[in-house]
């Protein structure tokens, strides 16, 4: 560790790469008034706190020092060095970063809803371009090997979606959550369905369109700005909804899913594709991910969403973690981000780009240490006979 004065602290060999975390003085501030790991990442997010080194590399620190704690006496000893060594600036709350999600309304109002969304999602577009790579696909994908590219895992995603789902030509399908819209355009053009995507980011759906008419389906495909509890334009023969129910709540969840049956046609299918919490507790309203990334989001634990799924009337027909394939993913991503880090902060600014970074960088490992994981879940209406195969297939 090296510090504002050019002190440090620690090793400097020990059979590791090369790793130094630099303190400005802020950063003591940030942890002194927010002793918790929101101190930490305000500290990191406004630079108080940098790196030399690599980033997964100083994350798994925290398995080193995840159990220190500090007792009453030590933290008032630690405000007073601190006070001593840096005066009234230490003792001076610093101002919460800009990037802290701040919402207004009830939890998961209407309201509340589509500015929890749009502080995630309507950002900037140019931004997810960067990111996300040709694909625009903001989930995770099925990688063949580790080595295969992005574009060809998200590809393979999106199909085997289309295959569990047994799209048909001519079939209405709905896409809830419908991000930019490829979900929407590969079903059109290699399916031959006729697609409805909703989406609650004026942005989203306005590339998505943009996206739609380039690939020629407009005529197949309707992207809307809707709220899933507004659709009623059902039944679909087939809905599908990926990455988005982590944002609808652990309350809301019956609601939703009595919706997703009311939308699909008696024996039609429902593909649920959702992260959940595996060994790691829910990180609560102070979380890094419920401050900076996703505002009011709440993982469910698997079992927790089949059982709610059976009891709103959805029969679960097939099961698939693709845990691994996330952190792939993930890892996919931060290569995109880093090889035009200035695009990046031109398109969303300092602040938020080190959110990122340090997000995708935390998930990647939580997802191959499975703290958390991803499953798509495959449900039938039960009130009719369904098409699914007597095996399975993929």
């Amino acid at each position: 560790m090296r510090f504002w004065d050019g002190s440090e602290l620690g090793p400097t060999e020990d059979g590791q790469p090369p790793l130094t975390i630099l303190f400005g003085q802020d950063a003591l501030a940030h942890l002194l008034h927010r002793p918790d790991s929101l101190g930490l990442i305000r500290a990191w997010i406004t630079g108080a706190i940098d790196l030399e080194g690599d980033f997964e590399q100083a994350l798994l620190l925290r398995e080193r020092y995840g159990g220190l704690a500090l007792d009453r006496r030590a933290k008032i000893r630690a405000f007073a060095h601190a006070a001593r060594i840096g005066g009234a600036r230490m003792l001076r709350r610093p101002p919460i970063p800009e990037s802290e999600a701040k919402l207004p309304g009830r939890l998961h109002s209407l309201r509340r809803d589509k500015a929890a969304i749009a502080f995630h999602y309507d950002v900037s577009n140019r931004f997810y371009e960067i990111q996300l790579g040709p694909s625009m696909v903001y989930s995770c994908a099925v990688f063949a090997s580790a080595d295969e590219s992005l574009e060809a895992a998200q590809e393979r995603k999106l199909d085997r979606v289309c295959q569990k789902l047994r799209l048909k030509e001519g079939e209405r399908l709905l896409d809830i959550g419908c991000g930019w819209g490829s979900m929407l355009i590969h079903a059109a053009t290699r399916y031959g369905v006729h697609a409805v995507g909703v989406t609650i980011s004026e942005a989203q759906a306005e590339l998505a369109r943009e996206r739609v008419r380039a690939a020629g389906v407009e005529d197949r495909v309707e992207v809307r700005v809707q709220d899933y509890r507004d659709v009623r334009d059902g039944p679909f023969d087939k809905v599908v909804s990926i990455g988005m129910s982590e944002h609808v709540g652990r309350d809301q969840m019956p609601a939703y899913l009595t919706q997703l049956r009311s939308l699909v046609t008696p024996g039609g299918l429902v593909l649920n594709h959702a992260i959940g919490r595996l060994y790691s507790d829910a990180g609560g309203p102070d979380s890094f991910t419920a401050r900076y990334v996703f505002p009011d989001g709440e993982l469910l634990r698997l079992g927790d969403l089949v059982g709610l799924m059976e009891d709103q009337g959805l029969e679960v027909r097939d099961v698939e973690s693709l845990r691994e394939h996330y952190a792939l993913t993930l890892r996919a991503w931060l290569r995109n981000m880093a090889a035009d880090r200035e695009g990046v902060i031109a398109a969303i600014g300092e602040q938020r780009e080190r959110v990122w970074r340090a997000h995708h960088a935390g998930a990647a490992q939580g997802f191959e240490h499975g703290g958390i994981t991803i499953h798509q879940v495959l449900m039938v209406r039960p009130d009719d006979a369904h098409d699914l195969p007597p095996v399975r297939a993929l």
